[in-house]
């Protein structure tokens, strides 16, 4: 984290990584952030989730070995498991005490469910527990909430291309991404009336203060989050509100009034755009499900 904090931080447009966002607090907050009125993105993955459920668990298979990114306990994994019975479960996720509590939580409401918590930054390639029965047919890696947004293209194909790599040649991936929409819906998803974005972002200062030894007053930074049409995302911002500089052991860095630091990206595609970059990776798009709506997306995609 300091590597990355102290590399971000050097850079001509300062940048902080998104996956430093989820300390205990950190994931405390964006679970309140998915209850947001203003934040379409997990009603609208639950509601297609629980109206394709059957087709959703078909395409998968039972008794597969299912892989979860950015694991937790939301209602829509639950689902899953219960219509699919994996064999195995292997939530994935970089905030150890999130991991924890969802891995209780899922043990209970599933006692016969082989679960096995791996604690690592899943955007790395991970070591997977390897399982040797004739029970488990295939892996499938289920990455939900449209996390893959937090990618640019390039880093989403080379993920893409690596977990394809995880899978196997018979392995398949159910991938959540957020489709191109109005402009007004995005800035009111990620600007929320009650602030808690606001907080969720500012929290990652608060954490490098913490755990880095940093001198960041947050009273001195606003956040700001826009969507950058012609990138097609919504740009999550962190702006110095006054000429500052902020240490962090030996290192100083400077701050002009005005200037940001970029926090986190978050990308919208149109259908066949995902489906090309899928391609471009090693997996061929074999089925699509949306909400009634039109606003998120959940591909099924197989190995090839």
């Amino acid at each position: 984290m300091r590597e990355d904090v102290i590399a971000g931080l050097s850079l001509p447009q300062k940048s902080l990584p998104p996956k430093y966002f989820y300390d205990a607090e950190g994931s405390r907050l964006f679970e309140r952030i998915c209850r947001l009125p203003e934040y379409y993105l997990t009603r609208a993955e639950l509601s297609l989730t629980r109206a394709h459920l059957a087709a959703i668990a078909r395409f998968a298979g039972r008794g597969c070995e299912l892989v979860e990114y950015g694991s937790g306990a939301s209602l829509k994994t639950r689902l899953l498991i219960g219509a699919l019975r994996p064999s195995a479960y292997v939530p994935v996720d970089i905030s150890a005490a999130a991991l924890a509590g969802a891995s209780r939580r899922l043990a209970r409401e599933f006692p016969w469910l082989q679960l096995f918590a791996v604690t690592g930054d899943f955007s790395q390639p991970l070591r997977l527990p390897v399982f040797r029965t004739r029970t488990v047919r295939r892996r499938v890696v289920y990455f939900p909430g449209s996390t893959i947004g937090n990618l640019v293209p390039q880093e989403a194909q080379a993920f893409l291309k690596m977990t394809r790599g995880q899978v196997g040649r018979a392995g398949a991936m159910l991938v959540g991404v957020d489709l191109k929409k109005d402009a007004s819906v995005l800035h009111a998803a990620y600007n929320d009336a009650r602030g808690v974005t606001a907080a969720f972002n500012l929290n990652l200062l608060v954490r490098i203060n913490r755990e880095l030894g940093a001198d960041f007053d947050l009273r001195r930074f606003r956040h700001y989050a826009f969507y950058n049409a012609p990138l097609g995302r919504v740009e999550m911002h962190l702006v110095s509100l006054a000429r500052q500089a902020v240490c962090i052991g030996q290192y100083r860095f400077e701050f002009e009034h005005g200037e940001t630091i970029h926090t986190e990206n978050s990308c919208k595609y149109a259908v066949d755009e995902f489906r090309a970059l899928a391609a471009e990776a090693g997996f061929r798009a074999v089925k699509l499900w949306r909400d009634r709506q039109g606003l998120f997306s959940l591909h099924g995609l197989v190995a090839h």
